[in-house]
């Protein structure tokens, strides 16, 4: 796939604490690329060097190939953990001026402004001032903000934080048809689950250094399969003698049996089914959570970091 943005050894240190060490990463073109990891891992500082905000120390950004030129942050759209909206202003108002900002003509905002309130559920509150909206309706308006100018680059700090289940959802629905009109996303945040469920490839970060990187499904294939989940009718106490099988979890209707290293799973369900009937079965694949803490050895409880 055609790589979009690449980052080439970016380092960047306040006195002496270094928040991003040696960071190299490719985003390819049209991908949904997650940068994952603990609070305080350096993601955001790595954001406001792609954005220009800060410098790096070393280092370089480089998209399409080329070094960021000035016309860069009309291409971008850019939603910092940080929000920030002028409260005084109407939404409209808010809307038309960030677009203008990236070089968008106001008459070409004005004509798909309702659409994106519409979406967001807030045609409403179109002339009301903001400071009139909830924290979350605020937000849903800052991503308005970031996106009606249809840049080819989206990027998104902590995003989810503060969103219910509803409004994440509607998000998600959207960034994943950007992504299907070809245009770059790059989103960071500490919840794993949520990098789960949308990225096509991740960087994992921890104190500053790349842990690990590369396609969702490639590093899935890496850590392979850790347990089986099966619903079965019949005695099932032998399960835990069968070749592969290191651990045997009961729960009310179903089995969970926890895996060897390099225990062939199919084998397992085929000794399995030798003695019990098998209703259902899944092969569960290890989480970005415990693909995380196993790269990395450290204890879970020391970790700002979610699953869900």
């Amino acid at each position: 796939m055609q790589e979009y943005l690449r980052l080439e050894n970016l380092r960047k240190a306040y006195d002496e604490k270094v928040a991003v060490d040696n960071l190299s990463l490719s985003v390819p073109k049209g991908s949904i690329y997650g940068m994952i990891g603990p609070n305080g891992a350096g993601k955001t500082t790595t954001i406001r060097m792609i954005m220009d905000i800060i410098g790096p120390d070393s280092g370089t950004v480089l998209i399409d190939g080329k070094p960021v030129s000035g016309d860069f942050r009309n291409r971008v759209g850019y939603l910092p953990e940080e929000r920030g909206l002028y409260k005084k202003m109407t939404l409209e108002e808010v809307i038309l001026f960030f677009a203008e900002m990236k070089g968008a003509s106001r008459k070409n905002i004005a004509r798909i402004m309702d659409e994106w309130l519409k979406k967001m559920s807030l045609l409403e509150y179109k002339n009301r001032k903001v400071e009139e909206l909830s924290k979350g309706m605020q937000q849903k308006l800052q991503f308005i903000t970031t996106m009606i100018h249809q840049p080819d680059l989206i990027i998104l700090d902590e995003l989810f934080s503060g969103l219910d289940p509803l409004n994440i959802e509607l998000i998600k629905g959207i960034l994943l048809d950007e992504k299907r009109r070809g245009t770059t996303i790059l989103f960071s945040t500490h919840v794993m689950e949520q990098a789960e469920k949308l990225c096509d490839y991740i960087c994992l970060i921890n104190s500053g250094h790349k842990v690990l990187d590369g396609s969702l499904s490639d590093i899935k294939s890496k850590f392979g399969s850790n347990s089986l989940q099966v619903e079965y009718e019949g005695d099932g106490a032998s399960a835990k003698d069968i070749p592969g099988v290191a651990d045997v979890i009961q729960f009310n209707n179903y089995v969970e049996l926890k895996l060897s290293d390099g225990a062939d799973a199919q084998r397992v369900l085929k000794s399995l089914a030798e003695q019990v009937r098998i209703k259902r079965f899944e092969i569960m694949e290890p989480s970005l959570y415990d693909i995380f803490i196993e790269v990395t050895r450290v204890d879970p409880s020391d970790l700002d970091m979610g699953r869900a």
